[in-house]
């Protein structure tokens, strides 16, 4: 199984388990006829939720950061890291501005740069399953670093994984 898809298991095992601690602990306060107060979760995609959970714009470009110091580094990212410049610069940039608005933030992407075609704009890149793996994983890495919400890194990963699989345009 693949890395991230198992860290994504793992995380949704710990996450159940917690709400059935949780769903054991409200039913003892309400048998003690004390009714905890109630906090609405976010819903991801909607409004700027996405964004918020993200920490606005600078948790983007932090998130974003992190991302490409990851892919500088891991020996798995080698292979993507070399299909951008040496210098990072408009890569982190374009990144975190196409973030912000996919999180629901202001469009400063297609402002800056116009629409995106995501597939579009990655088909002269070699993309295999394992440059795939390997972006998904900078990804999952820099959201952990980030100390995110489990359900939210969940969210971006599942979220991210779409597009990502677009762009593969080889076996």
């Amino acid at each position: 199984m693949l890395w991230y898809k198992e860290h994504i298991i793992e995380n949704t095992k710990e996450t159940m388990m917690k709400t059935e601690q949780s769903s054991e602990a409200k039913d003892a306060i309400q048998e003690e006829n004390v009714v905890p107060a109630s906090k609405s979760a976010p819903v991801y995609g909607m409004g700027d939720a996405t964004l918020q959970a993200a920490g606005g714009e600078e948790g983007v470009k932090k998130l974003v950061d992190a991302f490409y110091d990851y892919m500088d580094t891991l020996p798995e990212a080698e292979i993507v890291r070399a299909m951008h410049k040496p210098d990072l610069t408009d890569s982190r940039e374009k990144l975190t501005t196409f973030l912000t608005g996919w999180m629901g933030g202001p469009s400063r992407y297609a402002e800056k740069y116009g629409s995106m075609n995501i597939p579009g704009a990655h088909r002269h890149l070699s993309i295999g399953i394992a440059e795939k793996e390997a972006w998904l994983l900078c990804m999952q890495k820099a959201l952990d670093d980030q100390g995110y919400d489990d359900v939210f890194k969940r969210y971006v990963m599942v979220q991210l994984s779409f597009p990502a699989e677009m762009c593969r345009n080889r076996s």
